[in-house]
């Protein structure tokens, strides 16, 4: 199926590029992580904003990034989900590469600040982060291509960003902001694997052994509404010592529908309103758990 042309798109093309339903994954870590720091009394706030830079800046890296590896590589040659800069032919792909290294450069210069006062070994971390970013769909052995996406983005979407978030303001790591890491890393790999579920087909055409490829589709959709609601029950640990985080419960009447919509058997475009109503899950349910872990 053919992209949609540009006219039919009230956003430019760019900000589409950036694939703003996914940004919740960038900055909720941020808001739970900056929770964690309120919680011990050591919240440094213009710490916490540009940890949310880094993040924000690598989403944006990394979605321009898959859009330029997948563009030449010939993999979103045939779509049924949101519009892409190089295979909708709406950018070169010499421009789209330019845009993931500025969004990555921004990143770094928030990150070298964090790392001036929090520690320069920061600067080893970030650079795993933008390597992790580009191999994913780029480079001659793609691992986002051998199943391996959801993974990663467990980890840095999850503890990583998280825990980072919370030590650059603490200068300690503890317990808390491991266990507030996991539903935090859950909602971000949802996100991923409901993006995943609707490219199935055109996927596996390309060669693309994506982990919901090798699932299946029957496979894929269990495996997403676990997420979905495992990152929920995953609230319980943390409540443990902040009782306050049951809040972020409240959030389930927001999962019922997209994964009663997965399950259901929603497929190609259908799964298009999904990957957003999993944004407002995660962005609404990871707010929630910030401010119940801080009060």
């Amino acid at each position: 199926m053919r992209q949609a042309p540009p006219s039919r798109y009230k956003w430019s093309p760019w900000a589409l590029g950036a694939r703003p339903r996914t940004l919740p994954a960038s900055l909720v870590p941020v808001l739970v992580g900056t929770g964690t720091a309120v919680a011990y009394g050591r919240a440094v706030w213009w710490r916490a904003v540009l940890a949310g830079v880094v993040a924000l800046a690598l989403q944006v890296g990394v979605n321009y990034a898959n859009d330029y590896s997948d563009g030449v590589r010939g993999t979103d040659r045939d779509r049924v989900g949101p519009v892409r800069l190089v295979a909708g032919g709406l950018a070169s792909p010499a421009s789209v590469k330019r845009a993931a290294l500025l969004a990555f450069g921004v990143a770094g210069a928030a990150g070298c600040v964090l790392a001036a006062v929090a520690g320069w070994w920061l600067l080893a971390v970030g650079a795993v982060c933008v390597l992790a970013a580009w191999a994913y769909t780029g480079g001659p052995r793609p691992y986002g291509y051998a199943g391996l996406g959801e993974a990663a983005v467990f980890v840095f979407f999850g503890l990583v960003a998280t825990v980072g978030t919370a030590y650059v303001q603490t200068g300690q790591f503890s317990a808390l902001e491991v266990l507030a890491s996991l539903p935090v890393g859950l909602f971000a790999v949802s996100l991923l694997v409901v993006n995943n579920l609707r490219d199935i087909p055109g996927d596996a055409a390309a060669g693309k052994n994506t982990l919901a490829v090798r699932l299946g589709p029957a496979g894929t959709r269990r495996l997403y509404a676990s997420c979905a609601l495992g990152a929920l029950a995953m609230v319980l640990p943390v409540a443990l010592s902040r009782p306050w985080a049951l809040l972020a419960l409240a959030a389930l009447v927001l999962a019922l529908r997209p994964v009663r919509a997965v399950l259901s058997g929603s497929a190609g475009p259908e799964l298009v309103p999904v990957l957003g109503a999993t944004g407002r899950l995660q962005l609404v349910a990871g707010s929630l758990l910030a401010i119940g872990i801080a009060l």
